[in-house]
C-alpha cells in the first residue's frame, strides 16, 4: 500500500512541477525580455547537456557504450523528425501560447493533445473512432472554443493568435506523444529524449536572436532561472512522473496528470493575478472529462487485445 500511495505521489509531483513551467517562461519573457523561441531553445539545450552527462557519466562507470540501440542513420533520422517536430515546434508553440494567452488558457487548451492524437490515429494508423471517442473528440473542441471565449466574437478578435497557438500547443503534444510511442520501440526513455531535446534545440538555433542568447549566458540571474526550468519542470517532472507510473496503472496515472491545467490555473491566479471567467472554467472542466472519457476508451481497448476480443 505504502508503495503504491508513493506511486501516486510522485505522479502528482510530476503534474505540479509541470504546472510551474509557465511560470518560468512568463519569469523569463516578461522578467527579463527574452524572447519566448530563445527560452524554448534553452529548455530544450540545458537538459539535453544535463541529461547526455548524466549518462556518459552512468556508461563510463558500467564500461557500457553510450546510446547502444542508436545504430544507423535510419534511428538518427527517425530521433531527428521526433527533434523537429515534438520538441521544436512544441516546445516553441506552447511558449508563445503562453506568452499571448497566459499560463492557465495555454495550459487546458494544450490538453486537448489526446483529441488530436484521436483524430490523427484514425486517419493516419487507421484506428476506429468509436462512438465514445468521437464523443470525446467533440466535447474537448467545444471545451476549446469555450476557453479560447469564442462566446465573445470581440475577445476573440483581439487574440486570435495566443488561440492558435494554444490549439497548435495541442497539436504538437499530441504529435511528442505519438513520436515518442514509435521511438521507445526501438530505444530507451532516456536516449529518446537526449537525442529529441539535443535536435529540437539544434532545430531552434537557426531562428535564435545571438544577442539575446548572449545576454542571456552573460546574465547570472537568468542563468539560474534556465537552469532552475530545466531541472524542475522539465527533467524531475518527467522523471517524477515515470518512477510513478511504476507503481500504479498508466490509465490511473493520465487522470491524475489531468491536474496539470487545473494546478497551473490555479497558479496563474494566485501568483500572476490571472483571471479565468466561469465559462472558461466549464470549457476546462469540458476538455479534461474528454481526456477521462479518451483514457478509459483507451484502457477498455486495451483489456479487449488481452483478451483475444
Amino acid at each position: 500500500m505504502s508503495h503504491t500511495l508513493r506511486g501516486y505521489a510522485l505522479v502528482l509531483v510530476g503534474a505540479a512541477l509541470w504546472a510551474s513551467l509557465g511560470l518560468f517562461y512568463k519569469r523569463l519573457v516578461d522578467g527579463y525580455g527574452l524572447s519566448p523561441a530563445t527560452v524554448a531553445f534553452f529548455r530544450a539545450l540545458l537538459t539535453a547537456l544535463i541529461l547526455f552527462a548524466a549518462q556518459a557519466v552512468l556508461a563510463a562507470q558500467r564500461r557500457q557504450r553510450l546510446f547502444p540501440t542508436v545504430t544507423t542513420r535510419r534511428h538518427l533520422g527517425t530521433l531527428m523528425i521526433f527533434g523537429l517536430v515534438g520538441i521544436a515546434a512544441f516546445y516553441v508553440i506552447y511558449a508563445n501560447a503562453i506568452d499571448l494567452a497566459g499560463v492557465g488558457v495555454a495550459a487546458v487548451l494544450m490538453y486537448t493533445a489526446p483529441a488530436w492524437v484521436t483524430v490523427i490515429s484514425a486517419f493516419v494508423l487507421d484506428e476506429p473512432l468509436t462512438r465514445r471517442k468521437a464523443a470525446a473528440v467533440a466535447l474537448a473542441f467545444a471545451g476549446a472554443a469555450l476557453v479560447a471565449r469564442a462566446y465573445e466574437l470581440e475577445a476573440l478578435r483581439l487574440n486570435p493568435l495566443g488561440t492558435l497557438f494554444g490549439l497548435g500547443a495541442g497539436l504538437t503534444y499530441g504529435l511528442y506523444t505519438l513520436f515518442s510511442k514509435l521511438e521507445l520501440r526501438r530505444h530507451s526513455p532516456w536516449t529518446v529524449l537526449t537525442f529529441g531535446l539535443a535536435f529540437g534545440a539544434l532545430f531552434m538555433l537557426p531562428v535564435q536572436d545571438m544577442g539575446a542568447v548572449a545576454h542571456a549566458v552573460r546574465t547570472p540571474e537568468i542563468v539560474l532561472w534556465l537552469l532552475a526550468m530545466a531541472l524542475g519542470p522539465t527533467l524531475l517532472g518527467g522523471v517524477s512522473f515515470n518512477m510513478g507510473l511504476r507503481a500504479v496503472p498508466a490509465s490511473n496515472a493520465s487522470i491524475i496528470a489531468t491536474l496539470e491545467p487545473v494546478m497551473a490555473t490555479l497558479l496563474g491566479w494566485l501568483l500572476l493575478g490571472e483571471r479565468l471567467e466561469w465559462p472558461q472554467l466549464l470549457g476546462g472542466a469540458l476538455i479534461l472529462g474528454a481526456v477521462l472519457l479518451l483514457s478509459r476508451a483507451r484502457a477498455e481497448s486495451g483489456n479487449s487485445c488481452k483478451n483475444g476480443l
